[in-house]
């Protein structure tokens, strides 16, 4: 599966978004750095179908179609759009995320799935007081259980605070399953993750920059495991 958004932007003069591209496929996480509280869940929106843009273009597999995109791209804990209520157990978020998927979501099953991501002693935990990186995984984990779902739209994990390269590690692991992965976030994220000893393994970064007269998105920067970044128009 191929994503690719051309020139999207929203709001008068993109001031909800200015002009992007992205780009996610199959088997690759990818970064993208926005600031502000507002244009992640603008663009997670966007990118996964869910709202049209004021210009440009969003296509999957080389063929604009929203309604696939919705079908096949899920867009994961965006704030106030599809991030679970804190109160909300996490029991209950299983529950919940089992019949989206199609299957029943009793308690014996709720148990098994979370024996299966390992967080079983966590099941009467508030959502909301969940580690951030235990809520990236079972909030990924759970999307790629709906039908059709190949790809994923993480939008603001670094908001939970903790350390931003573990949920990044998650969302490294998940791409190297065949999904495939954005992951939006803050510039201090792209920092703290940068400054690890792994730095961005398998992943890539797109930086959202801003400016009168230059493009959004500048250049892309493939970081290998040792960290070193090669940049290319």
């Amino acid at each position: 599966m191929r994503v690719r958004a051309t020139a999207v932007s929203k709001g008068p003069g993109g001031r909800a978004l200015p002009p992007i591209d992205v780009a996610m496929h199959s088997g690759t996480a990818v970064f993208v750095e926005a600031e502000t509280a507002q244009r992640p869940t603008v663009l997670g929106l966007i990118v996964s179908g869910r709202m049209k843009p004021d210009s440009g273009e969003v296509s999957i597999d080389d063929e604009p179609n929203s309604r696939a995109l919705r079908r096949r791209v899920a867009l994961v804990d965006a704030p106030d759009v599809s991030e679970p209520h804190g109160d909300v157990l996490l029991a209950h978020v299983v529950a919940e995320e089992l019949m989206f998927a199609g299957r029943f979501g009793g308690p014996l099953a709720v148990r098994q799935e979370l024996e299966r991501l390992g967080m079983r002693e966590f099941a009467r935990l508030p959502i909301g007081d969940l580690a951030p990186e235990a809520r990236v995984r079972a909030l990924c984990e759970l999307a790629l259980q709906r039908p059709g779902v190949e790809g994923l739209v993480l939008v603001s994990p670094d908001r939970h605070g903790g350390a931003p390269e573990g949920w990044w590690r998650i969302a490294c692991e998940l791409a190297d399953d065949g999904a495939a992965v954005l992951v939006i976030a803050g510039r201090a994220a792209r920092a703290a993750i940068a400054a690890h000893p792994e730095g961005w393994g398998t992943g890539e970064v797109m930086p959202l920059r801003e400016g009168p007269g230059s493009p959004a998105v500048e250049a892309v920067e493939t970081v290998d495991a040792n960290g070193a970044e090669e940049e290319r128009a």
